[in-house]
């Protein structure tokens, strides 16, 4: 689940019950990872942004502002199994200072860890860069980044010291032998010496790009996936499975969770009515800016009855702020052909592009189950919307029936995060 306060998205802080006061509050989020961990879920997610707001969010709460790597330290001392996903960027941070951040993470949570790996969409002005490097450039230096990561954490003892006081022993003092990585973006001597943990940390990736779907192939244990409808869920599954073995990984490396974007309530009726509310400040001069930064080219005079098609978009727009949501906006045109005043209320343009469910707690039950079934996904990332008591439902509710049907668990086995996802080795 994240812990981006999704629930207050759009006018939903603006509810009487939003608690958009509370997120100031440390306990808030030690409270929120409590009740994760009491519904039994693998992990709580924190997403991280180092530049600033999109126009239009900077007067509205949510923004990942502080630091998600000692968030998730906080967490680590109020809770005891669920898993601990910090996001951090390989374009802003030198490997080594990754390396050492993500280990004591883990050492400190027992191995719950996990590293959401992102080569930032912006941010560059505030680490002295006029401009981004290319998503090429960035993902060759985060996958080399991710090289001399996993070469430092080799390097950290695991266990405790061997101590021999009368001999003048403490094993632990040993010095690794450096790793003198030398790269085309990172020279890196080592050893690290921070103390480190025996199991592995899991690395996630959120890209669904084609570079994005390959770098993921190579490097992660899971995939966190924009996918608005279950075809294009299937298909990036798929796509992934065949490049992780092209690779010399498992088919089954990869593990794909898709966002699942909830607007619960008691009826479908409210559940509507909530998404309504949510969206109505959003206004359709705001709409039409995103697609046209998107797809590069201005709908403003269209008439909202008009169909758009493939054959109407120009070559993707070149330095496009996610290249990720402009392809899947270019696919579901191609494929749907909607009318303009359809396309401005898709989840594409309105929120990322996630798979949503507006209904009953009954609802996104039946509509997991039948992604599930159809080989759609490994797992899913909870993203709940528009209230606090669609989160208490979403907590609730959905877990517990999931666990009914055999397809999660009742409760914790083990402790650490990569045994629970099948991750056996670093």
């Amino acid at each position: 689940m994240t812990l981006a306060p999704t629930w207050l998205s759009g006018d939903a802080w603006r509810r009487e019950d939003s608690q958009v006061e509370r997120l100031s509050d440390p306990c808030f989020f030690i409270e929120l990872a409590q009740r994760a961990e009491a519904a039994h879920l693998d992990f709580v997610f924190r997403p991280d942004s180092l530049g600033a707001p999109p126009p239009g969010m900077a007067k509205r709460p949510g923004g990942s502002g502080s630091d998600p790597t000692l968030l998730m330290t906080l967490l680590a001392g109020h809770t005891s199994h669920i898993g601990l996903l910090t996001t951090a960027s390989t374009t802003f941070f030198p490997p080594y200072i990754l390396a050492r951040a993500l280990m004591t993470l883990h050492w400190l949570s027992g191995g719950r860890a996990g590293w959401n790996i992102v080569t930032s969409l912006d941010g560059q002005r505030n680490f002295g860069l006029a401009q981004m490097p290319s998503a090429d450039e960035r993902y060759a230096s985060a996958a080399e980044a991710v090289q001399v990561i996993r070469a430092l954490w080799q390097t950290c003892p695991n266990g405790a010291a061997t101590i021999d006081r009368s001999a003048g022993l403490y094993d632990s003092a040993t010095i690794a032998e450096p790793i003198n990585f030398e790269g085309a973006y990172y020279q890196v001597e080592g050893p690290l010496g921070a103390m480190g943990h025996p199991t592995p940390l899991p690395l996630f990736q959120a890209g669904a790009s084609d570079i994005g779907r390959n770098f993921a192939a190579g490097i992660a244990d899971g995939t966190f996936a924009a996918c608005p409808d279950k075809a294009t869920a299937i298909e990036l599954r798929a796509d992934l499975r065949r490049r992780a073995e092209a690779q010399g990984r498992p088919a089954d490396a990869v593990r794909v969770m898709p966002g699942l974007s909830l607007f619960l309530a008691a009826s479908e009726a409210e559940a509507q009515e909530l998404y309504r509310e949510t969206h109505a400040g959003t206004s359709r001069a705001q709409k039409l800016a995103k697609l046209t930064a998107m797809l590069g080219f201005d709908l403003s005079d269209w008439e909202g009855s008009r169909r758009i098609t493939a054959a109407d978009l120009p070559p993707p727009a070149q330095g496009v702020r996610s290249r990720t949501h402009a392809e899947l906006l270019r696919r579901k045109i191609a494929r749907s052909e909607p009318t303009l005043d359809a396309l401005l209320e898709a989840p594409e343009v309105l929120g990322s592009a996630h798979w949503q469910v507006i209904g009953t707690p009954g609802q996104a039950i039946d509509a997991i189950r039948d992604w599930a079934d159809a080989g759609a996904m490994d797992g899913f990332i909870l993203f709940p919307g528009g209230s606090v008591p669609c989160l208490d439902l979403a907590l609730a509710i959905i877990p517990s029936a999931l666990a009914e049907d055999g397809r999660f668990r009742n409760g914790y086995v083990g402790s650490d995060f990569a045994s629970r996802l099948g991750v056996a080795t670093q």
